[in-house]
């Protein structure tokens, strides 16, 4: 009973610190050109957020609790694999390592699951991998596109234009927001359903709430934290980037699929940025992307493996 109410408390503090990590992801670049104040951006958020998590989060919850896997985790490995995740992303954010909190959790399950010889199903992961390498580029070529066909539309006369914009970036962070509720909170709480713990409905709700609490206790000050290192976008190039962002990670959580909602973003305002004919992302976060695809998971890997293993020989000595 105590392991379990640790269990809870380390995932639902996982979750609190992800809803303050994802507000620049989601609500930055609305707040950023002044289309919303920084108050409404977060209570927005939260809202959108909760709304994702609790409503549209299931086929991603069950995928991670039961489709990396092929048996079940105990409590105590579970705490391992969400302390290994909330650990390495609290260090790779405060060193400025961009990499993908939902990348390193299932390579630390995929660890976990090898040292406790639980069995793994590799297709799965092959799946994921391609489709983790495959999103920032298709969300290039969509804010490509979409740029593109934004700046078709007839200009209207600058007194409507402007709040018309303002209005559609809004829009496209309340979607990032709901996505990124669905999209990340297995994150924290799709070990509710390895080690048994609770449903889907409980597991999503009680995530969606750790979240939306981390967006309004701590992202205030991550909030100014605009996409990372990235040059300013213009309005339309925003509303382009983030509407893109939304659907990538959305299409993939629409076959129970998830995929970093970073990754996705910076893709996207790369793509912005080519339409454009200028460049809108350092080279220097490019070379990080790359780096966190390596790092990230193989550092997941390796700590939820030496913890998992050291677990198994003090519970199953010979």
């Amino acid at each position: 009973m105590i392991m379990t109410g640790l269990l809870i408390l380390t995932s639902l503090a996982f979750a609190w610190s992800m809803g303050a990590h994802y507000t620049g992801a989601c609500m930055g670049m609305p707040y950023a050109t002044g289309s919303i104040d920084r108050t409404s951006a977060l209570r927005l958020m939260a809202i959108a957020t909760l709304i994702g998590a609790a409503m549209f989060s299931h086929g991603v919850l069950v995928h991670v609790g039961h489709g990396i896997l092929k048996g079940g985790l105990g409590t105590v490995p579970a705490i391992i694999v969400i302390g290994t995740a909330f650990a390495l992303t609290t260090v790779f954010t405060r060193r400025r390592i961009p990499t993908s909190t939902i990348q390193i959790l299932v390579f630390a399950l995929v660890g976990a699951g090898i040292a406790l010889r639980l069995g793994v199903h590799w297709a799965a992961i092959v799946h994921l991998a391609l489709l983790w390498v495959l999103a920032p580029f298709i969300a290039c070529g969509c804010g490509f596109l979409f740029t593109r066909l934004f700046d078709r539309i007839p200009a209207l006369a600058a007194h409507r234009r402007a709040p018309i914009i303002g209005q559609a970036l809004v829009g496209a962070g309340a979607i990032a927001s709901l996505t990124m509720g669905a999209n990340d909170v297995s994150n924290a709480t799709a070990v509710f359903l390895s080690a048994h713990v609770a449903g889907v409905l409980t597991a999503g709700i009680s995530g969606g709430i750790g979240l939306a609490a981390g967006v309004l206790t701590w992202g205030r000050p991550l909030l100014e934290r605009v996409a990372f290192d990235v040059v300013k976008l213009d309005p339309t190039m925003a509303t382009a980037a983030q509407t893109v962002q939304a659907l990538v990670v959305l299409g993939a959580v629409a076959f129970g699929d998830f995929t970093s909602m970073n990754q996705a973003l910076i893709g996207a305002m790369a793509g912005a940025g080519l339409a454009r004919g200028r460049q809108t992302i350092d080279a220097k976060v490019l070379r990080g992307i790359g780096r966190g695809w390596i790092i990230g998971p193989g550092a997941g890997f390796a700590l939820a493996y030496a913890a998992a293993a050291l677990f198994r020989m003090i519970t199953q000595p010979l």
